[in-house]
């Protein structure tokens, strides 16, 4: 695979695409939420359109974490990973308190220090979470996704160099406060990269926060990236994931539990082998497939290090778990439906993480 232009015919040749793909979800919907508690917790990202969303009369949108973790606690999860960006010292209280009143972990949701003069926020977001009982703050380098951001590998190596000054700059306030910091495989990260960056550190405040899925979207077998980066994870986003094929590369979403191509119940041991008290954040976001166009010349400017027998076998593996039904979109859905099509989903991952996954309190 000496150049982009082979490098793109090897794989047409190795696919077969799918001419028309059917994106409309199933209706009607059926808010019904678990009757027991679960183990499982939501995060922030999964209320993706409930944060953005205004007036509505059947599903009003969150305006605070304190809203989001009541609404979660009324579904029957067993705690939330959100960020605590702007929280006052009395609102922090409040969320420690009904926190506490009903038996709830908390995570917190960081953005790293991007400057010395960025130190101060990130220092009293962390203790903030702190106060309200977390003990993990899951961050992400790239805030958007490596094969769209990045040029070239020049372009992608200054974003690693940049994403070292900022963990750099955090651990100071992590060993002071005595917070793990967990680094989430953000579609930035391929495994070998991270497990680099987590022994450049060697730091028992630096660990992983587990992506069941993302990696999907570089190629990764997603059971060999959770093997790898489980023995270091301090904590999880847990999703399942449908593949379709499109023109130009394949088409990746979040479904609920139990509908994708992933074997969550080996996720599941696999992660509780190494850390047996991991928290398991279901990260469902209801939106439009992502397109990932391994067709294109972009996708692979900063992918130079691959072989083509690497690409096979990942590629096999795409190709080999392409989804019988429709991923789930929000195309043509009311603002109304986009609320309801998303408290949906999440309320049927978390009877399946009840049900067949065992994840109860």
């Amino acid at each position: 695979m000496k150049t982009i232009t082979t490098r793109r015919t090897f794989l047409q040749q190795s696919s077969t695409l799918v001419a028309a793909i059917g994106l409309t979800p199933a209706l009607p919907l059926r808010l019904e939420p678990a009757v027991r508690r679960s183990a499982m917790g939501v995060a922030g990202s999964s209320y993706a359109i409930r944060w953005r969303s205004g007036a509505s009369n059947k599903i009003p949108g969150f305006e605070n974490a304190l809203q989001m973790l009541t609404h979660c606690e009324s579904i029957g999860a067993g705690g939330v990973q959100i960020g605590s960006g702007n929280w006052s010292r009395d609102f922090t209280g409040k969320v420690r308190d009904f926190r506490e009143k009903k038996g709830l972990y908390l995570e917190g949701s960081i953005s790293l220090p991007q400057s010395d003069e960025d130190i101060d926020r990130f220092t009293t977001e962390a203790k903030n979470s702190l106060e309200a009982g977390a003990v993990v703050l899951r961050t992400a380098c790239l805030g958007g996704r490596r094969y769209e951001d990045f040029e070239t590998g020049q372009a992608f190596e200054e974003f690693k160099q940049d994403s070292i000054k900022s963990i750099e700059r955090a651990i100071p306030i992590l060993e002071q406060y005595r917070l793990k910091l967990a680094i989430e495989n953000h579609k930035d990260w391929r495994v070998p990269d991270l497990l680099a960056l987590l022994e450049y550190f060697d730091n028992e405040w630096v660990g992983v926060n587990l992506d069941t899925g993302n990696n999907i979207s570089f190629l990764e077998d997603p059971m060999n990236v959770v093997e790898s980066l489980a023995p270091y994870s301090f904590t999880t986003h847990i999703k399942d994931m449908g593949i379709r094929d499109y023109e130009d590369g394949f088409l990746l979403s979040e479904v609920p539990l139990g509908s994708g191509e992933l074997d969550l119940k080996k996720i599941v041991d696999i992660c509780r082998k190494y850390n047996p008290d991991i928290k398991f954040n279901l990260e469902m976001i209801t939106r439009n497939p992502l397109k990932v166009p391994i067709y294109s010349d972009k996708y692979w400017a900063t992918f130079q290090e691959l072989s083509a027998s690497q690409m096979m076998g990942a590629l096999k593996w795409v190709r080999d778990h392409q989804s019988e039904s429709a991923l789930p979109s929000v195309e043509g859905l009311s603002d109304e439906e986009k609320l309801a099509y998303e408290e949906q989903n999440i309320i049927d991952s978390f009877n399946f993480a009840i049900d067949e996954l065992k994840l109860i309190n």
